[in-house]
Protein backbone atom coordinates (compact mmCIF):
# COMPACT_ATOMS: atom_id res chain seq x y z
CA UNK A 1 0.00 0.00 0.00
CA UNK A 2 1.26 3.37 -0.65
CA UNK A 3 0.73 6.34 1.90
CA UNK A 4 0.39 9.92 0.07
CA UNK A 5 0.48 12.86 2.19
CA UNK A 6 -1.40 15.80 0.66
CA UNK A 7 -0.25 19.47 2.20
CA UNK A 8 -3.38 22.28 1.77
CA UNK A 9 -1.53 26.00 2.11
CA UNK A 10 -4.39 28.00 0.43
CA UNK A 11 -8.19 29.06 1.78
CA UNK A 12 -10.78 27.28 0.45
CA UNK A 13 -12.17 29.54 -2.17
CA UNK A 14 -10.32 32.40 -4.01
CA UNK A 15 -7.49 29.95 -5.60
CA UNK A 16 -8.15 26.50 -7.05
CA UNK A 17 -5.79 25.27 -4.99
CA UNK A 18 -7.61 22.99 -2.11
CA UNK A 19 -10.27 21.87 -5.12
CA UNK A 20 -7.47 20.66 -6.82
CA UNK A 21 -5.78 18.75 -4.05
CA UNK A 22 -8.73 17.08 -3.42
CA UNK A 23 -9.40 16.29 -6.63
CA UNK A 24 -6.30 14.56 -6.49
CA UNK A 25 -7.16 12.85 -3.23
CA UNK A 26 -10.24 11.46 -4.78
CA UNK A 27 -9.13 10.24 -7.65
CA UNK A 28 -6.34 8.32 -5.43
CA UNK A 29 -8.90 6.95 -3.50
CA UNK A 30 -11.63 5.92 -6.42
CA UNK A 31 -8.57 4.88 -8.82
CA UNK A 32 -6.57 2.80 -6.11
CA UNK A 33 -8.89 1.96 -3.60
CA UNK A 34 -7.40 -0.23 -1.24
CA UNK A 35 -3.57 0.14 -2.47
CA UNK A 36 -3.37 3.77 -1.55
CA UNK A 37 -3.84 5.48 1.95
CA UNK A 38 -4.55 9.23 1.66
CA UNK A 39 -3.90 11.71 4.43
CA UNK A 40 -4.77 15.69 4.36
CA UNK A 41 -2.79 17.78 6.46
CA UNK A 42 -4.59 21.94 6.77
CA UNK A 43 -1.77 24.32 7.28
CA UNK A 44 -2.29 28.29 7.01
CA UNK A 45 -5.28 29.81 5.86
CA UNK A 46 -6.36 26.04 4.62
CA UNK A 47 -7.23 25.45 8.04
CA UNK A 48 -10.34 27.16 6.93
CA UNK A 49 -11.12 24.27 4.73
CA UNK A 50 -11.94 22.13 7.86
CA UNK A 51 -15.46 24.35 8.66
CA UNK A 52 -18.45 22.70 8.58
CA UNK A 53 -21.89 24.76 6.69
CA UNK A 54 -19.34 26.11 3.66
CA UNK A 55 -21.76 28.51 1.52
CA UNK A 56 -19.75 27.98 -1.67
CA UNK A 57 -19.29 30.99 -3.64
CA UNK A 58 -20.34 30.93 -7.58
CA UNK A 59 -18.20 29.05 -9.77
CA UNK A 60 -16.64 27.00 -7.17
CA UNK A 61 -17.56 23.63 -6.04
CA UNK A 62 -17.86 22.69 -2.75
CA UNK A 63 -14.81 22.00 -0.01
CA UNK A 64 -16.73 21.01 2.56
CA UNK A 65 -18.22 17.83 0.38
CA UNK A 66 -15.07 17.05 -0.74
CA UNK A 67 -13.38 17.02 2.25
CA UNK A 68 -16.22 14.70 3.45
CA UNK A 69 -15.94 12.12 0.59
CA UNK A 70 -12.32 11.72 1.05
CA UNK A 71 -13.01 11.11 5.03
CA UNK A 72 -15.53 8.84 4.17
CA UNK A 73 -13.44 6.23 2.06
CA UNK A 74 -10.84 6.42 4.70
CA UNK A 75 -8.50 9.33 4.51
CA UNK A 76 -6.98 11.35 7.43
CA UNK A 77 -7.47 14.84 7.50
CA UNK A 78 -5.81 17.41 10.36
CA UNK A 79 -6.09 20.91 10.81
CA UNK A 80 -2.92 22.40 12.34
CA UNK A 81 -3.56 23.50 15.97
CA UNK A 82 -1.31 26.71 15.92
CA UNK A 83 -2.57 27.46 12.75
CA UNK A 84 -6.24 27.11 13.73
CA UNK A 85 -5.66 29.33 16.91
CA UNK A 86 -3.54 32.29 15.10
CA UNK A 87 -7.01 32.45 13.00
CA UNK A 88 -9.23 32.19 16.02
CA UNK A 89 -10.97 29.31 15.08
CA UNK A 90 -9.11 26.29 17.50
CA UNK A 91 -12.57 26.15 19.42
CA UNK A 92 -15.04 26.03 16.07
CA UNK A 93 -16.59 22.73 15.74
CA UNK A 94 -14.61 21.22 12.24
CA UNK A 95 -16.48 19.00 9.84
CA UNK A 96 -16.64 15.11 11.10
CA UNK A 97 -13.88 13.35 10.39
CA UNK A 98 -11.13 16.69 10.45
CA UNK A 99 -9.31 16.98 13.92
CA UNK A 100 -6.83 19.73 15.19
CA UNK A 101 -2.97 18.38 15.35
CA UNK A 102 0.05 19.96 15.59
CA UNK A 103 3.86 20.11 14.04
CA UNK A 104 4.88 16.77 15.32
CA UNK A 105 1.98 14.78 14.13
CA UNK A 106 2.61 16.23 10.98
CA UNK A 107 6.29 15.74 10.89
CA UNK A 108 5.42 12.24 11.77
CA UNK A 109 3.23 11.74 8.90
CA UNK A 110 5.69 13.08 6.70
CA UNK A 111 8.16 10.57 7.94
CA UNK A 112 5.24 7.66 7.81
CA UNK A 113 4.05 8.70 3.65
CA UNK A 114 5.52 7.43 0.91
CA UNK A 115 4.61 10.47 -1.05
CA UNK A 116 4.45 14.21 -0.26
CA UNK A 117 1.85 16.26 -2.49
CA UNK A 118 1.84 20.09 -1.56
CA UNK A 119 -0.93 22.14 -2.69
Amino acid sequence: MQKFLIIINDAPYGTEKAYNALRMAMTLQKEHGENVAVKIFLLADAVFCGLPNQNTPSGYYNIERMLKSVVKRGGEVKSCGGCSEARGIDKLSFIEGVELSNMKEFAQWTVECDKVLTF
